[in-house]
């Protein structure tokens, strides 16, 4: 995918070494934000829909894609993989963990199929003025892949306000760091699934993180969101 081959790979990688977040340049034209968010309410392209408030994860609402997925949301998903498969084995190797991931996303959901995830996990979410997501982790199953990308759909300050991405780091023996960043319409932000590699004196260690997205003030946010292994 040649939308891919502007960024700069080295810069983000050091970008998510230091903050466990990167953004990436624009991955989606404002007519392709516009058809992946026009797709919300076309529930048959879904598996399944969740009510955040229910299950107490916050206020709004998702829905994660049924197979086959839209061609473009598969193309970047595949197209993604490969990209980030260099950084998630280099945290690997600093935590001395191991890195199963092999060199294709069709290999490695293979494995997560015979794993028994054989679940869909590309997200379509909605947030409305008030809604907001409470912080936590997407990780399915004993198969993780350590980095994920969401994208925003919509344009700031003018379809919504406030809907800020949020991330915490539970620094050791220290008070927690908090990052948050506004996304362009367009624009990706890969960002670590559950940790990110950390280095003192003793040598490297595991930080936590856990992501979400601030109250929407006003209008709707839409955002994808490509996770690289399926669900139990």
């Amino acid at each position: 995918m040649n939308r891919l081959d502007g960024a700069d790979w080295s810069a983000i990688h050091e970008e998510l070494d230091a903050y466990g977040c990167a953004r990436t340049p624009q991955l989606l034209t404002p007519d392709e934000c516009r058809s992946i968010s026009g797709l919300y309410d076309d529930v048959e392209r879904f598996r399944s829909t969740i009510d955040m408030a229910r299950y107490r994860f916050g206020s709004g609402q998702y829905r994660y894609f049924s197979r086959p997925f839209p061609d473009l949301i598969g193309q970047l998903r595949t197209a993604l993989y490969p990209r980030l498969l260099p950084i998630a084995r280099d945290w690997a190797a600093k935590l001395r963990k191991p890195a199963p991931w092999p060199d294709t996303l069709e290999e490695w959901l293979g494995m997560c199929h015979e794993a028994g995830q054989t679940k869909p996990t590309p997200i379509l979410l909605r947030y409305r003025a008030e809604d907001w997501n409470a912080l936590h982790r997407d990780l399915y199953g004993d198969l993780v892949f350590p980095l994920q990308v969401v994208i925003g759909l919509d344009e700031p300050g003018v379809d919504h306000t406030g809907g800020e991405f949020l991330m915490v780091e539970q620094r050791p023996r220290a008070q927690s760091r908090g990052t948050a960043l506004q996304l362009e319409q367009g624009q990706g932000l890969i960002f670590t699934t559950s940790d990110r590699p950390v280095q003192s004196a003793r040598g490297w260690s595991a930080a936590p993180m856990r992501h979400g997205v601030s109250t929407v003030r006003s209008g709707i946010r839409h955002t994808l969101g490509l996770v690289f292994h399926d669900a139990a």
